[in-house]
């Protein structure tokens, strides 16, 4: 039996969807039928995920369902064109139409190709995420965001596209090796960080049990990383202003990714270090305090998180990176920094000079 703990929803008018959050969503099948209007299903996994979980979520779909099941190879470096291109070969060969919908099952990788996949099928068809992996149920799950990347640049070729529903089931998590579960504690901080400080003084003292993997501590953080992306979500679908602040540290982290070859630094560890690194800038600028940019580097690095660029990346090759990023408005690179523990700021004014004395070696 599943135990729904939370619900939210994410208000976007007629686009609005539910999140669940809860235990042993996977095999509820009341609870994923209401989302599938067809009887035509695409499920998508990753040959990790799927031999874990995919028996559950097909009994759930039930008997009358058309499934077609995709199986990818798991790795950011399968985030690819060439991927999405193999979806729709096995789709198109067993007559998908327009009624159909994709089921997501798996981390961000997964996540963001069906949901890409879907807005492209046909001009878009209904898709459900059911994110496996802590960093997908507390973030690239929740928001519509689908991409692949370019060996060029991170997600630089994507749709924002909503899904129909999201369901979080917490049970996944025991599974989870530990670095992703760390890897995914970098975008929950982030959100205590960019606009809920009190969460990030909870997370200061809940840290063991997250790390330990207790239930309700992972289904309170989940359920609060999420209300708080939903509200700035609902404020600026497309990222047109204030969603710019879910990046914090997103830039110099896809720098990172970029560099160091996709799957080499998992998406929140390079997110981490690029975390503490838009602290030590906005502490440069007076800010926020110096302890405050100890406090963020000690949080991470007591999860297992790096909490410095990787050393054989130079101040010119973050910037040259760093142009390239989808951020990059009208030539000007904008960054997220911290006014305060828990509110953010996108700036556009950095110089040349803050960021090469931001990545200068240390006397």
């Amino acid at each position: 039996m599943s135990l729904l703990m939370h619900t939210l929803h994410v208000d976007l008018g007629e686009r609005s969807y539910p999140v669940y959050i809860g235990r042993d969503l996977l095999a509820d099948s009341d609870l994923m039928a209401q989302h599938i209007r067809g009887i035509q299903v695409v499920l998508v996994s990753n040959d990790t995920v799927g031999p874990l979980y995919l028996d559950r979520v097909r009994a759930a779909l039930g008997e009358r369902t058309l499934i077609t099941e995709v199986i990818l190879p798991d790795g950011e470096q399968y985030k690819t064109l060439d991927t999405l291109s193999d979806i729709f070969d096995q789709v198109l060969a067993r007559g998908h139409n327009r009624t159909t919908t994709f089921v997501a099952v798996g981390g961000g990788v997964v996540g963001d190709i069906t949901g890409f996949a879907a807005a492209c099928y046909q001009r878009g068809v209904d898709f459900i995420q059911v994110p496996t992996t802590l960093l997908a149920q507390v973030d690239s799950s929740v928001g519509g965001k689908t991409a692949v990347n370019h060996s060029l640049g991170k997600n630089m070729i994507g749709a924002f596209y909503q899904p129909r529903a999201v369901l979080i089931d917490t049970n996944t998590l025991q599974t989870l090796p530990r670095r992703e579960l760390c890897a995914g504690l970098a975008e929950v901080v982030k959100y205590g960080l960019i606009c809920d400080e009190p969460f990030y003084r909870w997370l200061q003292e809940q840290m063991p049990r997250l790390l330990a993997r207790e239930e309700a501590a992972l289904a309170e953080a989940i359920e609060r990383s999420c209300t708080n992306k939903a509200r700035v979500v609902a404020a600026d679908e497309r990222e047109g202003g204030i969603r710019a602040i879910l990046n914090l540290g997103h830039t110099f982290g896809h720098a990172i990714e970029t560099a160091q070859g996709y799957g080499q630094w998992l998406h929140g560890e390079a997110v981490a270090a690029g975390m503490v690194l838009a602290a030590e800038l906005s502490a440069s600028r007076g800010w926020i305090a110096d302890s405050e940019v100890l406090a963020l580097r000690e949080l991470l690095s007591g999860i297992d998180l790096p909490i410095a660029p990787p050393a054989d990346m130079s101040a010119r090759q973050f910037m040259e990176l760093m142009a390239r990023d989808k951020k990059v408005m009208d030539g000007r690179l904008r960054l997220v920094l911290l006014r305060a523990i828990g509110e953010a700021d996108i700036v556009d004014d950095v110089a040349q000079e803050e960021l090469e004395a931001l990545f200068a070696p240390s006397p």
